[in-house]
């Protein structure tokens, strides 16, 4: 996403085929933000439906960890409208601004939001290559330093570097070529929304996560009750709550009451974010939209090891961009 910022390096796309010793295939470099990784899918899968490709190779990747936080914050909020961003306004603001509304218009205690938190954490446990392995408890998240009132700092990812890649072709090829080691992209959809916040008629309902995700589910044929394990894009802990909802997983101001079941958990009805989120496994922003299909293929493919979901036939990813600026939505199945 931001290679440039980060590391003052451009020509990425060039320099990853010339490594790969891949030339002359074509490259190139996309950019939707922090959505990077999910629209990077999109634009792969309309590479093979459109015949303009055999073989697609998506690689997404962030190194941010030699950056301070301040620093590695102010490239972030960069995505943000410029009217807001010389105001100081950074997307944990518009977290804070928007969990205080949801909170108080739904009447949620501030427990729920923690609870997603350790979900997300106790998910992190099983996963080896998530950037936090440890287990929180709701007192520990409450009592974390603020740093966007009512949101503490374990509401909030991580600043991390990490990588994630996947190779797209044709059913048929796939099915020639690993007959028992591919799943299907069904269904995928992409939509934007208001790149000023304070334009949304409500800022607790994400638009664009609701556009794209119904897009997905028409491609697909099938509806949220088809899915079996999601990745959202809990960059923040009321993100998690917000796309829930958008998706279609809950009704508004619901989605706290299933998390609180333990519907969302893994061994739940439809475990969310069984890889730990970005919460736990890490938001390396142009590889995280990647990373979240990595760990649906390993789920659907029963390489999920102690995470593993059961039954694992359909699975969706939602890559969200800025607060909501824009979204991706893709739905994997199994081979049938």
């Amino acid at each position: 996403m931001a290679s440039g910022e980060f590391e003052g390096q451009g020509g990425i796309m060039n320099a990853l085929t010339a490594d790969l010793g891949l030339s002359p295939a074509y490259s190139a470099r996309i950019d939707q933000t922090s959505a990077s990784g999910g629209a990077g899918i999109y634009a792969a899968w309309q590479s093979i439906r459109s015949g303009a490709s055999e073989l697609t190779l998506l690689v997404g990747g962030e190194k941010m960890t030699h950056r301070s936080t301040a620093e590695a914050t102010d490239v972030i909020a960069s995505i943000t409208h410029p009217a807001e961003y010389k105001h100081g306004i950074t997307l944990p603001s518009f977290a804070g601004l928007t969990a205080r509304l949801y909170l108080d218009r739904y009447g949620v205690s501030r427990e729920r939001l923690a609870e997603v938190a350790v979900k997300n954490h106790r998910h992190g446990l099983a996963n080896g290559r998530a950037q936090f392995r440890t287990a929180v408890t709701v007192e520990k998240v409450l009592e974390s330093p603020i740093v966007a009132d009512p949101l503490r700092l374990y509401d909030f990812c991580p600043i991390t570097d990490g990588s994630a890649a996947l190779l797209f072709t044709s059913r048929e090829r796939a099915e020639e070529l690993r007959p028992d080691e591919h799943v299907v992209v069904s269904g995928i959809g992409g939509a934007s929304d208001t790149h000023v916040v304070h334009e949304r008629a409500d800022p607790t309902w994400m638009d664009a996560v609701a556009d794209s995700s119904n897009e997905a589910f028409d491609r697909a044929g099938l509806g949220p009750e088809a899915v079996d394990v999601a990745e959202l894009h809990d960059m923040f802990t009321i993100l998690e709550f917000l796309q829930m909802e958008a998706v279609g997983f809950a009704e508004r101001g619901r989605a706290p009451e299933r998390v609180r079941a333990g519907e969302t958990t893994v061994g739940g009805e439809l475990p969310i974010n069984p890889s730990g989120g970005l919460k736990s496994k890490g938001h390396p922003l142009g590889a995280s939209g990647v990373a979240q299909a990595v760990e649906l293929y390993e789920q659907l493919t029963g390489r999920a090891g102690d995470r593993q979901v059961e039954p694992a036939e359909a699975g969706l990813a939602c890559s969200v961009g800025g607060f909501g600026n824009c979204a991706t939505t893709t739905l994997l199945e199994a081979p049938r």
